[in-house]
């Protein structure tokens, strides 16, 4: 209740300030009027806007985003140069150029826009990948047009529109409510309150705070319970989450891990501070020349910083949606393939995931267990659906039980359904007003065995031993119970009461034949799996033992309702199974295992899974879900498979892990490098290499690296998320950097020593073996296994590392080494290179045992995310290609 947004008040009625009535009034302002006063003001009707009035308003208000996924060709170039080295450097090169360095400075030139370019192409790309994903994505919202009901897209809602609210949706912009069925809404991303709000038609009294406008449903909550019918007020940055959205800029936000990349890149920046300063010093303090030495320093600044580390995440994120899309996972957004590798935790239904999700009709039985034609006909008359087994209302037991052989003969005769009150998941009972062909009415109401018993005035001893056998037994099983209804013409739950136990339906949804296999993939990459059920828990844990999935402690949903939030928090994370639950039990279990720091993804596919699928911090769905369920999910399975999971986490991780070996490598390479620029300065008195010479070493360097999102991952390497960890990567490049440096040491020894070098030559030289040992390398450091033996890398990194040595190789032998500055190397050195090589990688791999010695299984680190990121992830929703529209 701390937000601004809450203690903002209404102005005095005379000082309302609206708008022009077709773009809008604040929701504030139209939950004081009366719904027809704020009708007439929008010049609207309760059959909703002409097609020809909505694009006229949508001109005039713009989208409603407050998102856009649009590909600024001038900002990805921006991004390339905004390096202050790099552009330093440039400067300094055309400042030597006009003092008669003209062949260095043109040099340095073309190799600085070749590294550019090459950066910018493969963002560019990578950013018309996600603007391509993005724009596949649809929302959409069900509005009245035209006097008709119709699919419209959230962003081309506009002021005006007459939309429909359902369970579980998101509110696509601020509304005036014109109709409201118990109709609750979950405000928490705008007010911190995790309460529903409850919601009605009336207007409130000016001054009344945003968190109690019961009038108004607000754009980005949810709809907890309930329907209704809204006109939108406001859109875009104009609506009240609209505008904190907005506040947090336009783009799509960074992912953590990139968040993560861009803090690292600025300590390294600082660490070439250092270090390039002291080199310029030096090379002052030797009376070098002034611009021979500020380029050189320079450069050497420009090969520490990673300038291809966004180009090499954008391009890992592009190829990993590509390659999850063949794996027959669909992310709607890149951002989802981070939070996707991220979970730890798995919250899911049994049925269709656990078990094949095709129920079939076993048997009906008396309370005492024998076989029951007439429970079998109760069964039948209670479904909800026509007494023809048609329009079953997608209860999956109700099919189940209308395909039974004999069941449309059971009901032939004279059967009249004279009223129906449906399930719900307070009651968890289903009941018919049914008159026999005799004309006297009874009542049959069928249900979970529990709630059923609960309800009924006698139950034969025998029956709970039935009831054991058949859970135990894993059976899925409907309790069935009737009594005289009298001359009653309507039903309510009032009247579910008094009842004689009929008997029992009992169903088998048996376990998939795959999902043992699937559970044991998801424990290899460290996934806790927990079910959530609206079965009897014996029959959940039944099931998980047949699976081999280990089962802690079991929860219902009468436990959980006596439970505290932080209470729950600890019940949560000790079990394993949640059975007979409501949607509010799914959202809350989904919260307390985020309270514990934990990435929590659940997988649901129906109208009720929604407020988890909101609330998790990676919503899963299946293409076969209900539209809700798709809408409010954030990865969408072609299979409701766990494997299918498995492989898209695994996949997700994957991108991850190539992506810090980039780090791990370029970061230790780099930093020899400098290392031994910097000692060398001290000894030599030319400089050890030309700035030209440095930057084009880090381009063919850089490009090489490309290719590492398609590597292969060790296994264990995907035992859990991949996270930064800064001291790591520091530690990593303090150890391996100078190791790198001792064989540059080596190679200058061998090059004065052995070869007796001038400037040329001792430079051909180092340029060489230090591409093939930072480019070589590579194969030691991308696995801590034995490389090749027992982790082989892709086929096109390795043709990329070889590709670039071979090119290291052969330029100072080729007919550009005059103008480069090289020289062409005697033979006797090629040896030596190999030798040096061999030692250097040998050596690698002892350091690499002891850097990480014994292999430990890594752990994900406690996560909290606030306030913010929820906005981000909510207002994800509302993107728009192209500009947004002014608030």
């Amino acid at each position: 209740m701390s937000q601004t947004a809450l203690t903002r008040r209404l102005p005095e009625p005379a000082d309302r300030g609206r708008a022009d009535a077709p773009c809008g009034m604040p929701a504030q302002a139209a939950g004081v009027l009366p719904v027809e006063d704020v009708m007439a003001e929008l010049r609207t009707r309760r059959t909703g806007l002409s097609s020809g009035e909505a694009r006229e308003r949508l001109a005039a208000t713009g989208p409603n985003a407050v998102r856009s996924h649009h590909v600024r060709v001038l900002t990805v170039l921006a991004r390339q140069l905004r390096s202050a080295l790099l552009l330093l450097l440039l400067v300094t090169a055309a400042v030597s150029f006009f003092f008669g360095e003209r062949t260095d400075a043109v040099i340095i030139g073309v190799i600085l826009l070749l590294s550019v370019a090459l950066g910018f192409a493969n963002e560019l790309r990578a950013e018309r990948a996600a603007e391509a994903l993005h724009s596949r994505v649809r929302h959409t919202v069900i509005a009245v047009r035209d006097g008709r009901e119709a699919e419209v897209d959230v962003t081309d809602l506009v002021p005006g529109d007459v939309v429909r609210l359902a369970l579980g949706q998101i509110v696509p912009a601020d509304l005036r409510l014109l109709e409201a069925t118990a109709l609750q809404c979950d405000e928490s991303v705008l007010t911190g309150e995790s309460e529903p709000a409850d919601k009605d038609t009336a207007p409130v009294s000016a001054g009344t705070a945003l968190a109690e406008l019961t009038g108004c449903a607000l754009m980005g909550t949810v709809v907890h319970a309930g329907s209704g019918t809204g006109v939108v007020v406001a859109t875009g940055g104009r609506a009240e989450f609209g505008r904190i959205a907005l506040g947090l800029g336009e783009r799509q936000p960074e992912t953590d891990f990139q968040v993560g990349l861009r803090r690292f890149s600025m300590l390294l920046l600082q660490v070439a501070a250092v270090l390039t300063t002291s080199i310029f010093v030096t090379n002052m303090l030797l009376h070098r020349p002034l611009l021979e030495a500020l380029l050189f320093s320079l450069a050497i600044a420009v090969g520490i910083t990673p300038q291809l580390l966004p180009a090499v995440v954008s391009t890992s994120l592009a190829a990993g949606s590509r390659q999850l899309a063949r794996r027959k996972v669909l992310v709607k957004r890149l951002v989802c393939i981070e939070d996707l590798g991220d979970m730890d935790v798995l919250v899911t239904d049994k049925t269709g995931t656990l078990t094949e999700g095709r129920i079939a009709f076993q048997s009906a039985l008396d309370p005492h267990g024998n076989d029951s034609a007439e429970v079998f006909q109760l069964g039948l008359l209670g479904t909800e659906g026509d007494l023809d087994g048609a329009h079953l209302g997608g209860n999956p037991l109700d099919s189940a039980l209308w395909q039974a052989p004999g069941a449309t003969a059971a009901v032939a005769d004279d059967h009249r359904r004279l009223a129906v009150l449906p399930f719900d998941h307070e009651r968890r009972l289903t009941s018919s007003l049914v008159q026999r062909p005799d004309g006297n009415r009874i009542l049959v109401t069928k249900g979970a065995p529990e709630a059923v018993l609960a309800r009924c005035t006698e139950v034969p001893q025998q029956a709970a031993a039935v009831l054991t056998d058949l859970f135990a037994a894993g059976s899925r099983v409907v309790a069935v119970a009737t009594r005289p209804a009298g001359p009653a013409t309507a039903i309510t739950a009032a009247d579910e009461s008094g009842l004689h136990l009929a008997g029992f339906l009992v169903f088998l949804d048996p376990p998939k034949r795959s999902a043992a296999d699937s559970l044991r993939r998801l424990a290899e990459l460290g996934i806790a799996v927990k079910i959530c059920t609206g079965d009897n828990p014996l029959v959940a844990e039944k099931v998980c033992r047949d699976l081999g999935l280990k089962v802690g402690r079991t929860l219902t949903g009468q436990d959980i309702a006596s439970l505290g939030d932080e209470q729950l928090a600890v019940a949560a994370q000790e079990s394993t199974v949640f059975a007979r639950v409501s949607p509010e039990d799914k959202a809350r279990i989904v919260r307390a295992l985020r309270r514990r720091g934990r990435a929590v993804g659940f997988l649901g596919d129906g109208v009720n899974d929604a407020l988890a699928l909101h609330g998790a911090d990676i919503g899963l769905s299946v293409d076969t879900a209900t539209d809700v369920a798709k809408d409010a999910a954030d990865v969408v399975l072609l299979e409701k498979d766990l494997g299918v999971l498995a492989e898209g986490v695994a996949g997700g991780r994957r991108i991850f892990a190539n992506t810090i070996k980039y780090v791990l490598m370029g970061t230790s390479s780099n930093f020899g490098n400098m290392f031994s620029a910097a000692g060398a300065s001290l000894v030599l008195s030319f400089l050890p290499m030309l700035p030209s010479q440095i930057l084009l070493n880090n381009l063919l360097y850089d490009s090489s690296q490309l290719t590492i999102p398609t590597d292969r991952v060790d296994t264990e390497q995907l035992a859990a998320p991949s996270h930064w960890d800064i001291s790591l990567i520091r530690r990593f490049m303090l150890v391996f950097g100078p190791v790198s440096s001792v064989f540059d040491f080596l190679t200058f020894w061998v090059m004065l020593g052995i070869f007796h070098a001038g400037p040329a030559l001792f430079r051909s030289g180092w340029f060489v073996e230090s591409l093939a040992t930072q480019t070589l390398v590579i194969f030691a450091i991308r696995t801590r296994r034995i490389p090749f033996l027992r982790s082989r890398p892709s086929w096109p990194l390795l043709a990329a590392a070889l590709g670039v040595v071979a090119l290291g190789v052969v330029l100072p032998m080729s007919p550009l080494a005059p103008a480069l500055g090289f020289q062409a190397l005697p033979a006797g050195f090629f040896l030596a290179l190999a030798v040096m090589t061999a030692l250097y990688l040998a050596l690698i791999e002892i350091v690499k045992r002891l850097f990480f010695g014994r292999p430990t299984r890594p752990t994900s680190p406690v996560r909290h995310r606030g306030h913010e990121h929820r906005v981000q992830r909510r207002a994800s929703r509302f993107s728009h290609l192209g500009p947004l529209a002014h608030r």
